[in-house]
């Protein structure tokens, strides 16, 4: 159950658990091109170099499979919730169109998934978001399921690790996105408050509301080299305070340096890092 026991109209749920395994990831195209260096390459390559380019070493974006993949030990990850499906609560123009074409291009009903399984023998209450979702926004659905993740956590006494990559709040929901801000962050007072760790992994990129709430609100905050994390977008800051922004602002070694986050981790060293940071933790 969520923080809030009654279930409104913009989350139906058709399963609590069905601990279906997550889908392989699609390979339509065979080639790539990268957005770094502009070389082509195969896309077999890229998958099999932790999805970054293998002549200059650009992060490409994971999917929300491949990041559960990345740091869930395997064959021990089961998922939840998978069917909570957002409704359109306020009559949207074009919204369920949106939905199904991120639903046909993702394979996921939402953009976030969320379950259990262990890291490196360690059981964790673990959610990914997917950027191919809708650019990863926080609807009804994904705030609903990050809660639960959380409140998993509590349930099971063990630790929760959130990987973030957002948007931020999806404006076709209005203010039943914005709640969700509150709804993240509550639910992660009641973990702190059970003394149980949270690992928030924002990667690029993470903006706008899941910054402004959960992303940040981590025990321990680790991301990937080059990161973008903010709220608002660069142009619309230097417009607001008519200033010139630094060089590499918003980026994970920027905010490494003025104490946002605790470490830059590269992705073939992510679960080890996390790993070493539990065994602290806990």
């Amino acid at each position: 159950m969520g923080i809030f026991s009654s279930k409104k109209k913009y989350a139906t749920v058709k399963s609590e658990t069905d601990g279906k395994t997550i889908k392989p990831l699609s390979t339509n195209n065979l080639w790539v091109k990268c957005d770094s260096c502009g070389e082509i390459l195969y896309r077999k390559d890229i998958e099999n170099n932790y999805k970054k380019c293998p002549k200059c070493d650009f992060y490409f974006n994971m999917s929300a499979t491949e990041r559960i993949s990345l740091l869930i030990d395997k064959n021990t990850f089961k998922e939840y919730d998978a069917n909570i499906i957002s409704e359109n609560p306020l009559n949207f123009p074009g919204y369920e169109e949106k939905k199904e074409r991120a639903k046909n291009k993702s394979s996921l009903n939402d953009a976030v998934i969320s379950g259990v399984g262990k890291l490196n023998n360690i059981d964790v209450s673990i959610a990914a978001m997917d950027f191919n979702f809708m650019g990863g926004s926080m609807g009804s659905v994904v705030g609903e399921k990050i809660t639960r993740a959380i409140e998993r956590g509590i349930e099971l006494k063990i630790p929760v690790i959130i990987v973030a990559t957002s948007g931020g709040a999806r404006m076709q929901e209005g203010i039943f996105s914005l709640m969700q801000m509150a709804k993240t962050s509550a639910a992660l007072e009641k973990l702190r408050e059970n003394k149980l760790p949270f690992i928030s992994i924002p990667v690029n990129p993470t903006t706008g509301g899941v910054t402004a709430s959960f992303a940040m609100l981590g025990d321990i905050i680790i991301s990937e080299p080059k990161a973008l994390i903010g709220f608002a977008g660069p142009r619309v800051i230097e417009q607001t305070i008519k200033q010139k922004l630094p060089e590499g602002f918003q980026t994970s070694e920027f905010l490494l340096e003025h104490g946002m986050i605790d470490i830059i981790a590269k992705r073939e060293e992510l679960k080890d890092t996390i790993y070493k940071v539990l065994n602290i933790l806990i």
